[in-house]
């Protein structure tokens, strides 16, 4: 019995790992933050092994001796048998049961003798120009090499004068001629050499560069990331044109070995920060991942935390913006959003848009997007807590209002509003999930019929719909989508803290959700700086932003390599020329 709740314990509830890294972001690249001293702990009696135990032993062993035998097959070496080389293609690949995969086999012409030879592809992944163009019709037609010397002297002229493709590597490995197979490129064996060459030769079909879908912006750039991680990169690189920005390689995934590069400028990102984020990447034990929301999951500090703790954005200059800051991107294949790290709740808050147009404008905006976040997250609260508690605070006139137009509706006023916020978060989701033009039609109607139909049958007030409805659109305001997100979810919180307590309830709720803020890191930075803690630069470019002329220094709870960016006088033209 005992065994049997413990199971279920284990299997419904969720377990802190034991010992938890705190990364710290290093001012200093010789200062090292100091190990934490383990406590001496006492050795538990061993218990009666149960059934369950020796399950979960059994299928750890077999996971293990998977590995292992992964493991041996990337050690596999490349033969100079080439009928060696294709027997173990063909077994690792399941052929003939891989209709989509091409073996191409031919012959090199010598001036003694032939050599066999044979290329490998997956059709639909690969360029069949590129191939025929750069690597079949060179070796067949126009070889003619001499077989007679040393292995690594023909190795060397096959790749330097017979293959004329741009991007050809020579690997003693299958598992690196796999590797590029899988990933849209090609193959190629050549007998009595224990070498092979792998090909970039991707040619797959992917989207066109287009306009951004959610960080829509009037004036600014209009160019988004694709689902190409290499078309991503390029459009980084095409708007900062810098050589120290740096580009790392990584694949996260045991088995879908999905492409992701991590990008930073080495001269201003700290050091610490770029290992750590290194640190993270590397050590992502999953076996399949296709997406950054996936991989954001991966690397956030707090998986509890409702606000997200890395940025994502599809705009390659808000990227390019962020980067120049001394911040880190990170791109993944088949993504079109590159994640930002570390960011602060000002950054979640601030829109690309503010960076086009004249300082004035931009602060309107901003104090507009945060009042917006104050209706979306605290209207129906106080709603609740002013109608059920403090009646002082609302004007004599307006309370009778109130009162009047509630008084055939049988429900209290939580129950009413939570009907409301559950039947627009209803409606607004049925209207995403709909295709085409029928999504936003169908969203306009479903409120308009709802929200009159509930006033008509007196199932809620007339005010309540507008208490909803103010706080719908605050909510689409938020220009961070992950942010709108868990000011949604906290909504229901405050609702129900107001209906317990009132203002002391939402008083309660805001201190609490302050604490976790305030508390809460991305990547060795707080959360809530410059505010809490507070930093030299104070508000400076977080809550309004100053004229583009006067913003002389980089963010400096980041801890870059050059805290300043442009000089005291960026306008020189406002200097007088002096005399000769």
């Amino acid at each position: 019995m005992v065994d049997f709740i413990k199971t279920v314990k284990d299997f419904f509830a969720f377990k802190e790992p034991k010992e938890i890294e705190q990364f710290v972001l290093k001012e200093d690249e010789n200062e090292k933050p100091k190990p934490e001293e383990k406590s001496d702990k006492k050795q538990k009696p061993k218990q009666k092994e149960s059934f369950i135990s020796k399950l979960t032993s059994n299928n750890h062993q077999k996971e293990k001796e998977k590995e292992d035998k992964a493991e041996d097959e990337k050690s596999v070496g490349i033969s100079k048998d080439i009928n060696e080389n294709l027997e173990h293609i063909k077994k690792v690949y399941n052929i003939p049961d891989n209709g989509d995969l091409v073996i191409r086999e031919f012959e090199i012409v010598a001036k003694d003798k032939s050599l066999n030879a044979f290329i490998i592809l997956f059709d639909g992944m690969s360029d069949s120009t590129i191939i025929n163009s750069s690597i079949l019709q060179p070796l067949m037609l126009l070889s003619n090499v001499e077989v007679k010397g040393k292995e690594n002297d023909l190795a060397l002229y096959i790749r330097n004068h017979l293959i004329p493709h741009n991007q050809v590597k020579m690997v003693e490995k299958i598992s690196d001629i796999i590797d590029e197979v899988n990933f849209g490129g090609s193959g190629l064996f050549i007998d009595g050499i224990d070498k092979a060459y792998a090909c970039d030769t991707k040619g797959w079909l992917q989207r066109s560069v287009d306009r951004p879908n959610t960080e829509i912006v009037i004036r600014g750039p209009q160019e988004a990331f694709t689902e190409g991680m290499r078309v991503n990169t390029s459009l980084i690189r095409k708007t900062l044109k810098d050589k120290n920005l740096i580009v790392e390689n990584f694949k996260i995934g045991k088995r879908s070995q999905t492409p992701c590069s991590l990008l930073y400028l080495k001269d201003i990102a700290n050091e610490s920060l770029v290992d750590e984020a290194r640190r993270r990447l590397e050590n992502i034990n999953v076996d399949f991942i296709f997406d950054s929301g996936e991989l954001e999951q991966f690397l956030e500090d707090s998986t509890f935390l409702p606000a997200p703790q890395i940025l994502a954005t599809e705009r390659p200059d808000r990227t390019s913006n962020l980067i120049t800051q001394g911040k880190l991107a990170v791109l993944m294949h088949g993504s079109p959003f590159a994640l930002i790290m570390p960011i602060t709740n000002s950054d979640l808050l601030h829109s690309p848009e503010d960076a086009y147009v004249r300082f004035p404008f931009s602060n309107l905006f901003r104090v507009v997007r945060i009042i917006a976040v104050l209706l979306s997250l605290l209207l129906p609260g106080f709603y609740i807590a002013i109608t059920n508690y403090h009646h002082e605070m609302i004007p004599t006139d307006l309370l009778i209002a109130i009162e009047a137009a509630r008084e055939a509706v049988p429900f209290p006023s939580v129950m009413e509003i939570l009907m409301m916020e559950f039947a627009f978060e209803l409606i607004r989701e049925a209207g995403v999930r709909i295709p085409g033009p029928i999504g936003p039609t169908l969203g306009i109607i479903g409120a308009l019929i709802l929200g009159q139909a509930a006033v008509a049958a007196n199932i809620v007030s007339p005010i309540l719909i507008i208490v909803v409805a103010v706080t719908g659109i605050g909510s689409f305001a938020v220009p961070n989508f992950a942010l709108a997100f868990s000011f949604r979810i906290l909504r229901f919180v405050y609702i129900i803290l107001a209906a317990l307590a009132g203002f002391l309830g939402i008083t309660l709720g805001i201190f609490v959700h302050g604490i976790m803020l305030v508390s809460a890191k991305s990547f060795g930075v707080p959360f809530m700086a410059p505010f809490g803690p507070r930093t030299s630069d104070g508000i400076a470019d977080q809550f309004l932003r100053s004229p583009i002329w006067n913003q002389e220094k980089r963010p400096d709870y980041l801890n870059v390599k050059n805290q300043k960016k442009q000089p005291e006088i960026s306008r020189k033209w406002t200097q007088k020329e002096k005399k000769k």
